[in-house]
């Protein structure tokens, strides 16, 4: 997408690099132009009027000018920050996982309104509305495979087509649905209950509105949240980073 030299436009903040004494450069994620970088100059003084709109985890408004292929942004303006002091090192290391996931998943300069609206969303659920941080990453992981081209079909069992049962077998390799019957060999295949299908379907399947009105015991969206960050891990072949810390410093 072709950039004017001089565009306003709201993003958040999911990366953060400190260029020289004063100056730095953060990595946005726009509404209209996917992943942007830019300059600030002067935000680590505590002068700037834009250091806390250009702080990492914090949506914005932004006033960027283009020269050749620098980004700089001239004003901006805070809408919604997702970090406090004193945040809880899981949420803030979940959230900071929901950042490289965006920009793993969104291209330089690619809208995509989607992707963004679901990140914010998880983001407000976690810090804001403090839902079980499990489930919030399971929704966010399973949702991105689903807008990423990477959705299973999870519709019915995938040799008889059979809806309901108490038991299917998921292949994640290839993301097909296998009832037990016309199960012969089990390995590699993960066991999916009658709760655990249907949050993944109501995830894959629901309006946006409607995707995090559901509830599930807690120990089922544990159960939940491994399975969408193995099929995650399995479609896209990628080591994420953030990941591996999540998981060093979770009890789960």
């Amino acid at each position: 997408m072709e950039t004017q030299l001089h565009f306003t436009t709201q993003g958040l903040v999911i990366k953060e690099m400190n260029v020289g004494e004063n100056d730095r450069l953060i990595t946005l994620f726009t509404k209209e132009y996917g992943i942007l970088k830019a300059y600030v100059a002067g935000a680590k003084s505590i002068k700037s009027k834009r250091s806390a709109a250009c702080s990492l985890l914090t949506y914005s408004s932004f006033t960027v000018t283009r020269k050749g292929e620098n980004y700089r942004i001239t004003e901006a303006e805070t809408i919604s920050s997702f970090f406090s002091m004193g945040m809880d090192v899981e949420i803030l290391s979940l959230c900071q996982y929901f950042c490289e996931l965006s920009s793993v998943f969104v291209g330089s300069m690619i809208p995509n309104e989607e992707f963004l609206r679901l990140i914010l969303n998880s983001m407000h659920f976690l810090t804001k509305e403090k839902k079980f941080p499990p489930l919030i990453k399971a929704i966010t992981e399973f949702r991105i495979a689903v807008i990423s081209g990477y959705s299973p079909n999870l519709v019915a069992c995938d040799s008889c087509g059979k809806f309901e049962d108490d038991i299917f077998f998921f292949n994640m390799e290839n993301g097909s649905l296998i009832c037990k019957d016309c199960t012969e060999n089990i390995e590699g295949k993960t066991v999916l209950d009658r709760t655990t299908l249907s949050a993944l379907r109501h995830i894959a399947f629901s309006e946006f509105k409607k995707l995090y009105s559901f509830e599930i015991p807690e120990k089922s969206a544990i159960s939940l949240s491994k399975i969408t960050q193995k099929y995650l891990n399995l479609q896209t072949d990628y080591k994420f980073k953030t990941l591996d810390f999540l998981n060093s410093i979770t009890t789960y």
